[in-house]
């Protein structure tokens, strides 16, 4: 039974191979698609290196399926040549799933800065040693190939799978845990031990050799133990890190979400501040400072006797108007106008951490708007930025301000998936469109399947209301 088992899956050992290459090669593409460049998260530096190895492996893979079907009719150079590029993308796949490793491992003290190198100078050694020394010392080509491929796998493989298990759980611990997700968690760990059993599966299914311990411990030794042939295990091995690894990447949209949640809140705050503080100014204020003037004249008509309590009554009102003046922000809270370009920055700014964002303005011809007006269209660029974030899959954003004939033109654009045009409006939308209607103003989406959406707000300026100020634009 157990030889029959064998000998069928040597028989379709090209089916099962291709199917391990595609494995590899669907994980680093869908983890290179996964690439968060703005997180603050470390993994997101790493990912990268994981992908080229998922790639690089998976080609791999399917050139022990189709090399031998081109050398049959080939010579014997071009077959040199291909079992050369078939070696150098093995080890590039595994100096790659090295870099991954070291790199979740950073920042490293001063004493260990070069390990951010070394797999770069492993793989140079394997190059000139095994590869290129192997290459003009051993001169039957099968051999050769058997003898790169198996130090690949030490010198690279094993390393690899080391430094990359310890560095993702290095990155649950410090900073996985603390964001408080342990579904996250558990899928890293699973990630780490399915990488860690690729490397045992990867160091105990060489090609037999004649050192030790390839000469021990082997693809052959290997299958004859365990019945089924390495790339059985390491298909498995695949799958379940493909499984671990998009699901633990869904940290990244968690993690955009709590940052447009946080400018979210930051916003509300931030409007609720200004309410506040107005208030005070224009009613509690006022209205304090009033008694203070009633409590001056009354001092006037009261008796001698009575003139201690009165200025006692009057100093204690000077103290509560101080006190009030104190919750209110200590630029001029009454002043007539605001640098629009000024109040976008932060705004912008916070939003840089998720995506790129290209500002473009002429500051040459901007007004300085009124406190309401600036609170409005801030609160704007901050909706269409967060829902640019959110929804549009976009990894580049542009806000372009600059005035002309009197108008002042806001966009906002994405470079994504576009609006749906069976999707709802949501709130964000109609906050933009009431805050639009508020500034006197036209909205006006444009949106194409694929191509992105611009957010473009029309506003004129004939309508603000700042004296003494003349725009031309």
């Amino acid at each position: 039974m157990v030889v029959e088992i064998n000998k069928w899956f040597v028989a379709n050992s090209p089916l099962f191979q291709f199917f391990y290459g595609q494995v590899f090669f669907i994980m680093g593409i869908s983890v290179l698609f996964q690439t968060r460049q703005y997180s603050r998260l470390n993994l997101a530096r790493s990912l990268p290196w994981l992908a080229g190895f998922g790639i690089l492996h998976g080609m791999y893979e399917w050139g022990d399926i189709f090399i031998p079907i081109q050398v049959a009719s080939l010579e014997l150079a071009f077959e040199t040549i291909l079992d050369s590029i078939h070696l150098i993308v093995l080890a590039l796949s595994f100096a790659s799933l090295f870099q991954f490793g070291v790199e979740l491992l950073r920042p490293f003290s001063n004493n260990w800065r070069w390990l951010r190198f070394l797999p770069g100078i492993i793989f140079i050694f394997w190059m000139v040693g095994p590869f290129g020394a192997g290459f003009i010392f051993i001169n039957n080509l099968e051999i050769w190939h058997e003898f790169g491929n198996t130090l690949s796998r030490y010198l690279l493989c094993i390393p690899a799978c080391v430094f990359s298990s310890i560095g993702l759980i290095r990155q649950v611990n410090n900073q996985i845990k603390s964001m408080k997700l342990p579904q996250i968690s558990k899928m890293l760990f699973v990630s780490a031990i399915a990488i860690a059993f690729y490397g045992i599966i990867e160091g105990a299914s060489v090609p037999k050799g004649s050192f030790f311990p390839a000469s021990i411990i082997n693809a052959q030794s290997f299958t004859t133990s365990l019945i089924l042939p390495p790339f059985v295990f390491r298909a498995a091995a695949g799958l379940v890190l493909l499984y671990a690894m998009f699901r633990a990447l869904k940290v990244f949209n968690i993690e955009t979400d709590r940052v447009i949640h946080q400018m979210e809140v930051s916003q509300v705050i931030a409007t609720e501040r200004e309410r506040i503080a107005r208030d005070l100014h224009d009613g509690a204020l006022q209205q304090v400072y009033a008694s203070g003037l009633m409590a001056q004249t009354l001092g006037k008509h009261v008796a001698e006797e009575n003139v201690a309590e009165v200025n006692q009554l009057m100093q204690s009102i000077g103290q509560a108007v101080e006190k009030l003046r104190a919750f209110l922000p200590q630029d001029n809270p009454v002043m007539e106008s605001v640098d629009l370009i000024g109040a976008l920055q932060p705004i912008i700014e916070e939003a840089r951490k998720n995506i790129l964002i290209d500002t473009f303005w002429n500051t040459k011809k901007i007004p300085s708007l009124s406190p309401d007006q600036t609170r409005h269209l801030t609160a704007f660029v901050s909706e269409a930025l967060s829902n640019v974030i959110r929804h549009s899959k976009s990894e580049k954003a542009e806000v372009n301000l600059f005035c002309s004939k009197n108008h002042l033109h806001l966009q906002v654009k994405d470079f994504g998936q576009g609006i749906s045009g069976s999707a709802d409006p949501g709130f964000g939308l109609k906050n933009m469109r009431d805050r639009t209607r508020l500034l006197g103003g036209t909205l006006k989406i444009e949106t194409k399947p694929r191509e992105g959406t611009s957010v473009n707000l029309d506003l004129p300026m004939e309508e603000i209301d700042a004296p003494h100020q003349t725009f031309n634009c």
